[in-house]
């Protein structure tokens, strides 16, 4: 009787639609009434499993499974939901209440759950193709400049916004899935690629008079990438995501989303030990061969993957380390450096090769976004990464033939405000280096942002509180400035003001030569706003 109870109340809940678990035992519905088993396990889908894993076993972030949680305790866990560590994890007093960090420090100390599997079946009963490829414009049915609109993540309302960059108004607002991990652009420049946490990929096509989804698809239960073929003569013709649950990859039709081709990522790790959850962490697009790099999270392992022959695919596989994370092209776009942030590594990547070029050591969890690109004046082109665990932005010299006594190796670390940063950026037009700070437990760290002139790294830092431009309301949420952005001309800088899912929220546009306030873009249908991609840069795979 009781397990027939268990079973009618979670498949109610929310994160039974989200993720479809298999109902409680009778065991744990005794531990965690199952109505608020399902409501923590929805809380931790969606505010902790991209760290810790869907089934707790750990990669950025620790093991939560029960034998690790359990030696912690209930008091010991609610206090770190709470406050945060600055290791990068982000406190949550703001976000959730008392009862709800109570409940999910208990069912941290419970047995996972296991999703089920996705397939073609349910690849292709999710799959629709909203306006069909010859149904389409056959040129831009508008007056926006494409090459300068963002797409823009609404985290917590499963949205994007499209916003004109040269007038800094929303265009508009596309319906999308949850909290959009990224946005990717067709080489064309025509499309942009939306995926969420919740496995909705979504085709959103620029030339209408407003920007309108054209296809979606659901690749899975939880994924992060998105990526389209942009070798020549493949321009646009595939698209690519990877899944975190269930761990694979699918190509599918660049133009239809049409699931073409599913690839499991499950296997051995670079330790030799099996994990049954692999998850794909990032994937980019080489325009030297006709290839992906896709970065598979707890293996260690990158595999490039030739997409010429999809019925009979080649797939290059390369050993580097744990966990591997976000990452983006150096200058020459010949080099792709990887985060392995739980290793403290970057991986360097020679796709020209086809091989591992080097496992570079570095501080405590680096975390790039894509990285920056710019010329120091010693060590000659490098590239920077920031860090989760550590308040240093980290230079890496990118030049075998020219700098080959720097190349590869850590040759400066720049003093940052703080830990918790997830992206550090520049342009090739820009004399700045900004790096942000959100997952940094105090609240006036996360509110603020590193910058540096390239032209004198000696003379120390600036930090700037952005969130203080946006003249937004106190409330107890804390104000987190994530994620810099330029714009297509590179004069402009982007931050994302990230407050709480009921509180005002705005983004701030800073000029990048006067490091001062342009604008503050605000609306009430700017909820959450995180990551920001503008479509030139995007493209280009310009940072």
């Amino acid at each position: 009787m009781l397990r027939s109870v268990t079973r009618t109340l979670f498949a109610s809940a929310a994160v039974s639609a989200l993720l479809g678990f298999a109902p409680v035992s009778a065991q744990e519905a005794l531990s965690l009434a199952p109505e608020v088993k399902a409501s923590s396990a929805k809380i931790y889908f969606e505010r902790c499993a991209g760290c810790h894993g869907v089934l707790r076993k750990g990669a950025t972030g620790k093991s939560l499974e029960p034998e690790a949680t359990g030696k912690l305790g209930q008091q010991r866990l609610e206090k770190i939901l709470s406050y945060g560590t600055e290791g990068g994890m982000p406190n949550f007093d703001d976000i959730l209440n008392k009862d709800e960090i109570k409940h999910l420090s208990t069912y941290l100390q419970m047995k996972p759950d296991v999703p089920p599997e996705w397939g073609m079946k349910e690849m292709k009963e999710s799959w629709k193709v909203l306006v069909a490829a010859d149904k389409r414009p056959t040129k831009p049915m508008n007056n926006i400049n494409l090459n300068n609109v963002f797409s823009v993540t609404l985290r917590d309302t499963g949205e994007v916004a499209l916003i004109d960059g040269d007038t800094k108004k929303i265009w508009g607002i596309v319906k999308t899935g949850y909290a959009v991990h990224i946005s990717r652009v067709s080489f064309s420049g025509r499309y942009v690629y939306v995926i969420g946490r919740d496995g909705r990929l979504d085709l959103i096509d620029l030339w209408f008079e407003k920007p309108t989804p054209v296809a979606t698809m659901k690749i899975g239960l939880d994924a992060r990438s998105i990526e389209t073929s942009k070798f020549k003569g493949f321009e646009d013709k595939y698209a690519v995501a990877g899944g975190y649950w269930p761990p694979q990859y699918v190509i599918m039709d660049g133009q239809t989303l049409e699931p073409l081709k599913i690839v499991s990522t499950r296997g051995m790790t670079v330790d030799g030990e099996y994990h049954p959850e692999p998850r794909v962490a990032s994937i980019v697009a080489s325009q030297i061969k006709p290839e992906w790099v896709i970065n598979i999270k707890e293996t260690g392992l990158i595999k490039l993957v030739d997409y010429t022959d999809i019925k009979n695919l080649k797939e290059t596989t390369i050993e580097s380390a744990k966990f591997l994370h976000d990452g983006g092209w150096d200058a020459s776009k010949r080099y792709f450096l990887v985060a392995a942030n739980a290793s403290n590594k970057v991986a360097v990547v020679d796709t020209k090769e086809g091989k591992l070029a080097a496992l570079v050591d570095t501080k405590a969890k680096p975390h790039p976004g894509r990285g920056a690109n710019f010329v120091h004046p010693k060590f000659g082109p490098v590239w920077a990464t920031s860090h989760l665990g550590a308040d240093v932005i980290t230079l890496i010299g990118t030049d075998p033939e020219k700098h080959a006594q720097y190349a590869w190796k850590v040759v400066a670390e720049l003093k940052q405000h703080g830990s918790g940063s997830l992206f550090v950026k520049t342009h090739p037009k820009s004399r700045n280096l900004w790096s942000d700070a959100p997952l940094h437990p105090d609240a006036e760290i996360a509110a603020s942002v590193t910058v540096y002139d390239l032209d004198n790294l000696d003379k120390g830092p600036t930090t700037i509180n952005v969130a203080k431009m946006a003249d937004l309301p106190e409330t107890k949420a804390v104000k987190r400035v994530v994620h810099a952005e330029y714009n297509a001309a590179g004069d402009e800088v982007w931050f994302s003001i990230w407050a709480g899912k009921t509180d005002p929220s705005a983004i701030v546009v800073i000029d990048d030569k006067t490091r001062k306030m342009k604008t503050v873009i605000k609306d009430p249908k700017l909820i959450t706003p995180t990551g920001k991609f503008n479509v030139m840069n995007t493209q280009h795979d310009i940072y």
